[in-house]
C-alpha cells in the first residue's frame, strides 16, 4: 500500500506544504553562537551521510555541571570558535512512496534538460520539507491542482513560450498499475515543467546579455520552491497561479490577441498521437503502442498473410511500422533510424505545423522583450521606446505625456533596462568623457571649455549656458551605464524621422514640459525662471521608474499593429535563441550609412587602385575563414541557461551627451 492513500491525504498534504512555507520563510531563533561567529545556515539535505551536529553551548554546560570530569586546559590555548546547531542530518523515509522520490532526488541524472542545478537545489529542499511525500499524485491520479497546472503547461503556447519545453509526464496508462519509482519520476518530472515554466514567462528563456551587454535588465525570476508551494496549495485555481507569471502589461496583452488572431487562421498539420510511456522499440519487438501508431499514419491493422508466412499480430513493430517511423522522423529532422525513440514520441504527440511566419515571429520576439520589464510598472512611470524614438509619461496609470526623443547611434547604442529617477539638474556642467575627450582634443575643438581635474584624471568641462552640450536641464537616474535624459542646444535634429545621432544618452524634446510632468512641485514657467542662475539641483519627492525598451513590434493606441526598423539589429540574434530562425537566416545587417574606417583610411592611403587589390593572407586569416565557413550550430548555448548565473559582467564607467 502506498503512503499517500485515502480522501484525506490531500488535505493533509496541502496544510504539511502550507505549514513548511510558512517555517521556511520564518525568521530563525537567535542563538548566542551568532555573537561570536554570525548564523551558519544549512540548508535541508537529501543526501544524508553527516551525523547530528552537537551544540557547542550544550557541551559547555554540560561541562559545567561535572567539573571533576573536564581535564584543565592550559590557558594559552585558544577557545574553539562556536557554531549554530544545524538540523539534524535527514535520514531515508521508511515507507516507500516516499523512499522512491528520495531514491531520484538523489539520483544525478536530470529531471529536465534545462533546469538549472539552483532549481533542482530548491526542488530537492520543497521536497524534504514535505518528508519527501509525492504533492501532484494521489492514489495514482494526478490531484486537481496538478490538473489545473498541466492544463496551463498545455496551452503555454498562447503567451508565446514552446509546450514542448514543459514535457507532462504520463501515469497510469500501461495495463499494469504504475510502480512507485515510476511514480516519484512523474511527480518530480511535473515539478521541474512547472518550476521552469514560472521561470520562462518571467524571462528566463534568453540571456539577454549574450544578445547585447548593454541589455541589463533586473530580470525577477522566481525561485522553485516558492513557485511549486504557490501551486501545491492553489488547488484548482494553480492555471491561474502559473499564468500570472507571465507580462500583465497592456502592451503585452495586446500582442498576445494579435499572436492568436494570427495563428488562428494557420492550417493545422498532421494529427498528433500521445502515445504512453514505454521502452524503445525496433524492427521485430512487439508492444501495445503499435496499434497507436498504425492509426496514426493509416496502416492496416496487421501485417497481411502471404503463401510463406502467416498474418502479423496488431502489436508486432514490423517493416511497414518501421517505415512509417522512419519517414516520420525525416520530416521532423530527427535521426531517420525506423526507431521509435523517445524524441519520436515526442514529436507525434504535436502536430506538424508550419514554420512561424517572419510576422510571428517578430510578435514572439517582443512578447519575450516585454518578460524583460518589472511584473508591476506601477501607476506612475517613464517608458522610452529605443526603436520608435518615443518617450511617454505615465501618471496615475494614464498617459500624461508624450514627446519625441533622439537615442544613439548603433555605434553607440543606448542601454536597454530599468532605473529610478531620483533628481534632476537645471543649468548642469558636462564632463567631456573620455571617449570624446581624445577626439575633441585631436580636432581641437576645445573653445569654450575649461581644463579641470577630476580625481587622477585630467578632463574637460563644459559650463552652464545655452551651447552647452545638455541644454539647460537633465534628468538623473544613477545607473551602471551613466546615461542619462536630458535637454540639447540642436533642436533642429528632433525633426529627422530617424532620430539615432546620440553617444548613447536620451535627448528629450521640449524637455520643461517633461520636467512638468515628472516634478510635481514645479511647473514649467517657474522652471525656465532658474535659467542663467547657476546649477541646481531638484530631487523628486519619490523616485520615478524609468524604462528604456526596445520594441519594434507594437499595437498602439489606436488599435493599429505595426512594425519598426531594428535600429540596433537585435532582432536575429533574439529569434536565433529562440529557436525562431537558423544563424544563418537571423545575421544582423551593418546599420545603414555604417562605414568601413580602415577600408576608407587604406584607399586614402594608397589610392583606389592599390585598395582594390586584395592583400595576401596570412596564415591566421586563412584560419579565420575556414573557422567562419565551418556549420555553426543553430542557436548558440551561451544565449540560454541562468541569467543571473555565471561571472558578473562588470561595466566600466561612462558619460554619453
Amino acid at each position: 500500500m502506498r503512503a499517500e492513500s485515502g480522501a484525506g491525504g490531500g488535505i493533509v498534504r496541502t496544510l504539511s506544504v502550507a505549514l513548511a512555507a510558512l517555517l521556511a520563510f520564518s525568521p530563525a531563533p537567535s542563538l548566542r553562537a551568532e555573537d561570536a561567529a554570525g548564523p551558519v545556515i544549512r540548508k535541508a539535505a537529501v543526501d544524508a551521510t553527516e551525523p547530528p551536529a552537537t551544540s557547542p553551548d550544550t557541551k559547555a554546560e554540560t561541562a559545567a555541571a561535572t567539573p571533576e570530569a573536564t581535564p584543565e586546559t592550559p590557558a594559552s590555548a585558544p577557545a574553539p570558535a562556536p557554531v549554530a546547531e544545524g538540523p539534524p542530518a535527514r535520514i531515508a523515509p521508511s515507507e516507500p512512496l516516499p523512499a522512491a522520490v528520495y531514491a531520484r532526488l538523489n539520483d544525478s541524472a536530470p529531471l529536465l534538460q534545462r533546469l538549472s542545478g539552483k532549481d533542482r537545489e530548491a526542488i530537492q529542499a520543497f521536497y524534504a520539507l514535505g518528508d519527501f511525500k509525492p504533492v501532484w499524485i494521489e492514489n495514482g491520479a494526478f490531484t486537481s491542482a496538478a490538473n489545473a497546472a498541466i492544463a496551463r503547461l498545455r496551452d503555454a503556447g498562447e503567451d508565446g513560450l514552446d509546450p514542448n519545453a514543459y514535457p507532462v509526464p504520463a501515469i497510469g496508462k500501461l495495463s499494469r498499475p504504475d510502480t512507485d519509482a515510476e511514480i516519484a519520476e512523474a511527480d518530480l518530472k511535473l515539478s521541474a515543467a512547472l518550476a521552469l515554466y514560472a521561470r520562462d514567462a518571467r524571462g528566463g528563456r534568453v540571456n539577454p546579455a549574450a544578445i547585447s551587454k548593454l541589455i541589463t535588465p533586473t530580470l525577477d525570476l522566481p525561485p522553485a520552491d516558492t513557485v511549486l508551494t504557490r501551486l501545491a496549495v492553489a488547488g484548482a485555481q494553480a492555471g491561474d497561479v502559473l499564468q500570472s507569471y507571465n507580462p500583465r502589461q497592456p502592451g503585452y496583452l495586446a500582442l498576445k490577441k494579435r499572436l492568436a488572431t494570427l495563428r488562428a487562421g494557420r492550417t493545422q498539420g498532421a494529427p498528433s498521437v500521445k502515445l504512453p510511456e514505454g521502452p524503445v522499440l525496433k524492427l521485430g519487438m512487439s508492444d501495445a503502442r503499435v496499434p497507436l501508431l498504425r492509426s496514426r499514419f493509416g496502416l492496416d491493422t496487421h501485417t497481411a498473410g502471404t503463401l510463406d508466412s502467416a498474418p502479423g499480430q496488431p502489436e508486432a513493430y514490423d517493416r511497414a511500422v518501421a517505415d512509417a517511423v522512419r519517414g516520420f522522423q525525416r520530416s521532423r529532422g530527427l535521426p531517420a533510424s525506423g526507431t521509435l525513440t523517445r524524441a519520436t514520441v515526442a514529436a507525434l504527440a504535436d502536430p506538424a505545423l508550419p514554420k512561424p511566419s517572419g510576422s510571428e515571429a517578430d510578435l514572439l520576439v517582443n512578447m519575450e522583450r516585454w518578460r524583460w520589464l518589472p511584473p508591476e510598472l506601477g501607476p506612475d512611470y517613464v517608458l522610452v521606446n529605443v526603436p520608435a524614438y518615443k518617450l511617454k509619461v505615465f501618471r496615475g496609470g494614464t498617459l500624461r505625456d508624450e514627446t519625441r526623443v533622439i537615442v544613439g547611434k548603433p555605434t553607440s547604442p543606448t542601454p536597454i533596462f530599468s532605473g529610478m529617477m531620483e533628481y534632476a539638474v537645471v543649468n548642469p556642467s558636462w564632463y567631456v568623457p573620455p571617449s570624446i575627450l581624445k577626439q575633441m582634443l585631436a580636432s581641437g575643438r576645445t573653445n569654450g571649455f575649461e581644463v579641470v581635474r577630476r580625481g587622477n584624471a585630467i578632463s574637460l568641462r563644459q559650463p552652464p549656458g545655452e551651447r552647452n552640450a545638455l541644454g539647460f536641464i537633465k534628468f538623473m537616474f544613477p545607473n551602471q551605464h551613466s546615461v542619462y535624459l536630458h535637454d540639447t542646444p540642436n533642436r533642429s535634429l528632433f525633426s529627422a524621422s530617424t532620430r539615432a545621432f546620440s553617444h548613447g544618452c536620451v535627448r528629450v524634446d521640449d524637455p520643461f514640459r517633461f520636467a512638468d510632468a515628472v516634478l510635481p512641485n514645479w511647473t514649467e514657467e517657474r522652471l525656465k525662471k532658474l535659467i542663467g542662475k547657476g546649477e541646481r539641483t531638484l530631487r523628486l519627492p519619490e523616485k520615478l521608474p524609468v524604462h528604456l525598451a526596445y520594441f519594434t513590434a507594437e499595437v498602439d493606441d489606436l488599435g493599429s499593429y505595426r512594425t519598426l526598423p531594428d535600429l540596433y539589429g537585435y532582432d536575429g540574434p533574439m529569434k536565433v535563441a529562440l529557436g525562431l530562425a537558423a544563424r544563418s537566416e537571423a545575421v544582423a545587417r551593418a546599420p545603414a550609412g555604417a562605414k568601413r574606417p580602415a577600408a576608407e583610411a587604406a584607399a586614402k592611403r594608397t589610392g583606389p587602385r592599390e585598395a582594390a587589390r586584395p592583400a595576401p593572407r596570412s596564415a591566421a586569416t586563412r584560419e579565420a575563414l575556414r573557422r567562419e565557413r565551418a556549420p555553426v550550430q543553430r542557436r548558440a548555448p551561451e544565449m540560454f541557461g541562468n541569467p543571473w548565473g555565471g561571472e558578473a559582467v562588470e561595466y566600466q564607467p561612462r558619460s554619453y551627451w
